[in-house]
């Protein structure tokens, strides 16, 4: 695997395309991947927070979204835990991940089966289990090939996005952002990429995986999030299985780190600062 870089953003070759990720800031390395149909501009707030508090910070955008190609045909939770095994491994030192959504679902597997390049988790309202029934799955491929198909794909999603998923406190720049991601979206191939990622989806590879994990987590959720049933007894659930460190934050949905910074970030600060303070953290099953 080569490493090519523009002005900007770097990519790494992996098999069947190349992931983009910009790299900024000095000290204990932190890798930050978002979720489903979102762009890595996402962490632009969380990013500059972590580098003022010496951090080096990277983010990446997943397959087929934002700077990274669209040629990819295999995507989900273990093709993305699988690319980030592969940029941390070029990028030359170990990391606390950070994931959102399914990404939050990918840093899991990338701990399970690299506990040498991952050192603590940071998982904001990720999947750790897969919510539907096999029954319910198959229905909602069909519908997502639908939903996100052309011409309505791109506005369904982004209203969804800016509606529902940022239900209580909605971040002051969340319109740019959702612009942002239409303009994406609306590249040659992108929303194809998406729909495929959407139809692919299927969380149940994680949860076998979770006994696997042995490092620092911090799992933040936010309590309006409409992706769970009941987003403080998941929590509970997720926090018990990884003997982590649980977060429910008030006034917010799918994106508590945009929505309610005021609360997620200097959790997130203190905990990385436990980390990098040599605190012997380890998880009971350890």
């Amino acid at each position: 695997m080569q490493m090519s870089v523009s002005p900007d953003v770097h990519h790494l070759g992996r098999p069947g395309g190349r992931i983009a990720f910009t790299d900024a800031g000095t000290g204990p390395l932190v890798v930050a991947v978002p979720g489903m149909g979102d762009l890595r501009s996402v962490y632009d707030g969380l990013a500059a927070d972590l580098i003022v508090h010496g951090h080096r910070v990277v983010t990446t955008d997943v397959r087929g979204h934002g700077d990274s190609d669209t040629s990819f045909a295999e995507h989900g939770d273990a093709a993305t835990a699988a690319d980030l095994v592969a940029l941390l491994e070029s990028l030359g030192q170990p990391a606390v991940l950070i994931g959102n959504s399914f990404g939050g679902s990918a840093a899991v597997l990338a701990a399970a089966d690299r506990p040498d390049l991952v050192r603590g988790l940071v998982l904001l309202s990720p999947f750790l289990r897969e919510p539907a029934s096999a029954r319910r799955l198959r229905i909602n491929r069909i519908v997502y090939r639908l939903l996100f198909a052309r011409p309505w794909g791109v506005a369904f999603w982004t209203r969804y996005y800016a509606g529902p998923l940022h239900r209580g406190r909605r971040p002051a720049d969340l319109d740019v952002h959702v612009a942002a991601i239409t303009a994406a979206l609306r590249e040659p191939g992108r929303l194809a990429a998406f729909r495929q990622l959407a139809v692919q989806l299927d969380h149940a590879v994680v949860e076998p995986r979770l006994d696997a994990v042995h490092v620092p987590a911090l799992i933040a959720v936010g309590a309006l999030d409409p992706d769970y049933a009941d987003p403080a007894a998941e929590l509970a659930w997720m926090g018990e299985r990884l003997a982590a460190q649980t977060l429910l934050v008030p006034e917010a949905a799918h994106y508590a780190h945009t929505q309610r910074p005021d609360v997620v970030l200097p959790a997130i600060a203190a905990f990385l600062d436990g980390l990098r303070d040599g605190a012997e953290w380890r998880s009971p099953r350890a």
